[in-house]
């Protein structure tokens, strides 16, 4: 396998070939000097936020295939002259005290100023008891009143800190309409959240404390009053709110109101709200209203709001592991609770587990749930420690010191075919018989044949989508449109082995059983079955390796070609040339496109333009890699390399017209008659359309095209049950009702509203196109 290496500021990247899994950093940073020609001890490596530590190997940090490394180059350090005489020394330690005394003076004199500042402030808070009349404003300093919070519209308790008037400019100065009283700002601070701080408010949303109480009789509709009202859940208590009553009815057991709930200046309210609490119903005070009542006076009667715990609604006597305790529920010794930095849960510190004796003096401080444990977490500096997932894994206990090796089975996919699901049968959209990739990974990225490894892909309890030739076995005999394949099993694997040979009789199980159920038959796991009507079976994608080559000659000569669909004829248990007891399967090939190794289809290749497909960067590197080795060659063998250039250009005189062949034109994507009438009914994505279309001269590309152009832009998959927007984009309904439920009424593409109550139809006519082109692509969704 192959990584790429960048330099910090990626100015420079190398890709580091002749890798394994099993790689340890340390040969890493001495590939990297060959290419970037720093020394190993001046290389700091990155990989997904990690640095990378000598003696661990890139599997310990998930390092895939083409993945990034970071490489961050340390600066070569100057000589340092040491300062050797003790004038010289004693010069720099009185010029340091002298400034550390200086800065501790300065430090001192403004820390003196705050702590008067701070004591000026506490004495004055301390000695205000009295209310401060500023000559102008209804109210005065210290005076207790109703503020209006102006978020949520409803009215809390609050008190005076300070009035200010606004500053006015010339032009509100000549305006004789506004009123004095408008001018002025009351900075309150609101009695049970000290901790919203000061609130500046003006005239409007300040009153006098509400004190008068109505009685039943005296409510009449019309009226507006201060009600307590819970928007979220009118049966329980919530905050106070002006409102007009509309209604009231009163039977000889029950007695209702039902009231206009005002939700601030801004014109929203709330209309039929039924009021729960009557005999909390509170006159409206005007300022200047209180008559002879002494100013600054409390209210009678403590309003309450909603409960702060909605468990146990604030109840004293009862137990409550939300609001106290999670571990007892006690409400007792409040000042020996702890709270969680992470989940806000109080603890006891004797409830926990072992308990403390005080509290702790970390400013952070979390539960045994939150807290993460200490031996997994790397510090600063820190080596990797050892993954808990891996020590588990078979490699971790093996004596063995075999590499998995270079090659490209264990490097895992780089990307995942989501145009069908993984148990589909039959051939994948776009992918045309004849295509070859140059490694296993690509096969299973393309969703041909998903394993990496393993020859047959499948389930035993439903049947067998995909199998690889790669002449495994001995037993396999190859004929082209009808192959006998060999099942699997009857090996010993251990040891971390790819393949062994025969050492016991294979089973009618796992791949072996899902293999038989796709023959058109009922299973026998004795004897074997033969179908009567063969075509009518579950479909089989066979793939071809060049592996097989050795054995049959209509393998590829490099890479995995794609052959098409086969169809179970037989199966039967037959005895091995290991002499032990295989199960074979006799396919046949029951495909429409023409076999690769037929000129039919070696003409159909070409007309697609079907050519080796190589993972990024392969095959451009590889060339850098082969210019980079002739020119070494040429510059130690000059005289060779000079007659080898002669020829070379002998010969591509002479071979200069078949050095630029005619490119040979790749047959258009043909659409059926159903297709173009589905596209031509989809007229609210025309222009998607039109764009699409562009690309049927791309031959099977085509259905890539389709897929990029109607991609779900939440979800990033093929859009399923569409929602085409008034803005033409197309997203899953499912991801929009998502955006909807968040309260995200605006398009996920360009953010145009769509209206809270969007009816989401899904174009119909998108969804069977897209079904024509990816069948099955919806299962699962």
């Amino acid at each position: 396998m192959w990584i790429q290496v960048r330099t910090m500021d990626g100015k420079e990247t190398h890709r580091v070939d002749s890798l394994s899994k099993l790689t340890k950093v340390d040969e890493l940073r001495l590939k990297i000097t060959e290419l970037f020609n720093v020394e190993p001890e001046r290389q700091r490596l990155f990989y997904r936020g990690k640095q990378m530590e000598d003696g661990h190997t890139i599997f310990d940090y998930n390092v895939g295939l083409n993945d990034i490394v970071q490489l961050l180059v340390r600066q070569k350090m100057p000589s340092v002259d040491v300062i050797k005489s003790k004038d010289k020394e004693a010069e720099l330690s009185d010029s340091d005290s002298g400034c550390g005394s200086t800065q501790s003076e300065s430090d001192k004199n403004s820390t003196h100023g705050e702590v008067e500042g701070q004591a000026a402030g506490t004495s004055a808070q301390a000695n205000t008891p009295e209310l401060v009349d500023l000559g102008f404003g209804f109210y005065k300093i210290n005076e207790l009143v109703d503020a209006r919070d102006l978020n949520m519209g409803a009215w809390f308790e609050a008190q005076i800190m300070n009035v200010t008037k606004t500053p006015k400019t010339p032009i509100e100065e000549a305006a004789e309409a506004k009123s004095a009283e408008d001018e002025i700002l009351y900075h309150v601070k609101y009695e049970d959240y000290p901790e919203n701080g000061v609130i500046p408010l003006l005239a409007k949303d300040v009153r006098p404390r509400a004190r008068t109480l109505y009685q039943w009789h005296q409510l009449e509709p019309g009226m507006i009053v201060m009600v307590n009202y819970n928007p979220d859940d009118p049966k329980e208590r919530g905050y106070w709110y002006d409102a007009e009553i509309q209604r009231r009815r009163e039977t000889r057991t029950v007695r209702e109101i039902y009231a206009k709930i005002i939700l601030g200046d801004a014109g929203d309210s709330l209309n039929d709200c039924r009021i729960k609490f009557l005999t909390e119903i509170y006159k409206i005070e005007e300022p200047g209203s209180l008559g002879d009542a002494p100013a600054g006076s409390e209210s009678p009667l403590k309003r309450s709001n909603g409960p702060e715990c909605k468990h146990c609604k604030d109840d004293p006597d009862k137990n409550c592991r939300w609001c106290n305790c999670h571990i007892c529920g006690i409400k007792q010794d409040p000042d020996k609770q702890l709270l969680c930095d992470e989940c806000d849960m109080a603890y006891h510190t004797y409830c926990l587990d072992p308990p403390i004796t005080s509290i702790p003096e970390d400013e952070d401080w979390y539960c045994p749930g939150c807290r993460n444990d200490t031996s997994e977490v790397v510090l600063a500096g820190e080596k990797l420690k050892e993954s808990k997932k891996k020590a588990k894994m078979a490699s971790a206990s093996s004596s063995s010191q075999r590499d998995w090796g270079k090659g490209m089975a264990c490097v895992g996919r780089t990307k995942q075919c989501t145009i069908v699901p993984s148990n589909h049968y039959g051939p994948i959209p776009g992918i045309p018989v004849g295509s070859l990739w140059k490694f296993r990974v690509q096969v299973s990225e393309s969703g041909v044949h998903r394993p990496h490894v393993a020859g047959i892909h499948g389930r035993s309890n439903d049947g067998a989508y995909s199998l690889v030739l790669a002449g495994g076995y001995e037993d396999d005999v190859d004929d082209g449109n009808e192959f006998t394949y060999t099942g699997s099993g009857g090996r010993d694997l251990s040891g971390n082995k790819r393949t062994a040979e025969q050492s016991c009789d294979q089973t009618l199980t796992h791949m072996n059983r899902a293999l038989a159920l796709n023959c058109n038959v009922p299973v026998n796991d004795k004897n074997g079955a033969e179908s009567r009507s063969w075509k009518q079976g579950k479909p089989v994608r066979v793939v071809r390796s060049c592996k097989g080559r050795k054995h049959s000659k209509y393998s590829p000569e490099e890479g995995n070609r794609y052959d098409g669909i086969y169809k179970i004829v037989k199966y039967w248990p037959d005895k091995g040339k290991s002499g032990f007891l295989v199960w074979r399967y006799l396919l046949k090939r029951d495909d429409d496109e023409p076999a690769p190794w037929t000129r039919d289809g070696k003409d159909r290749i070409k007309k697609l333009g079907l050519t080796m497909q190589y993972p990024a960067g392969y095959q451009k590197e590889k060339e850098n890699k082969n210019e980079a080795e002739e020119a070494a060659a040429a510059a130690a063998t000059p005289s060779k390399a000079k007659r080898k250039r002669k020829s070379q250009g002998n010969e591509s005189s002479k071979t200069s017209p078949a050095k630029n062949p005619k490119k040979v034109k790749v047959e258009v994507y043909k659409l059926s008659q159903e297709q173009k009438a589905l596209i031509k009914n989809d007229k609210p994505n025309k222009k998607l359309w039109d764009e699409a279309m562009e690309s049927l001269s791309l031959g099977p590309k085509f259905l890539n095209k389709v897929e990029e152009v109607f991609l779900c832009i939440c979800c990033q998959e093929v859009v399923y049950q569409p929602i085409t927007t008034e803005c033409q984009h197309n997203v899953c309904r499912e991801c929009l009702q998502r955006s909807f439920k968040a309260e995200v009424y605006t398009c996920p593409a360009c953010r145009h509203d769509l209206g809270k109550n969007n009816s989401m139809t899904i174009n119909k006519s998108l969804q069977d196109i897209l079904n024509q082109f990816f069948p099955g692509y919806s299962n699962g969704r």
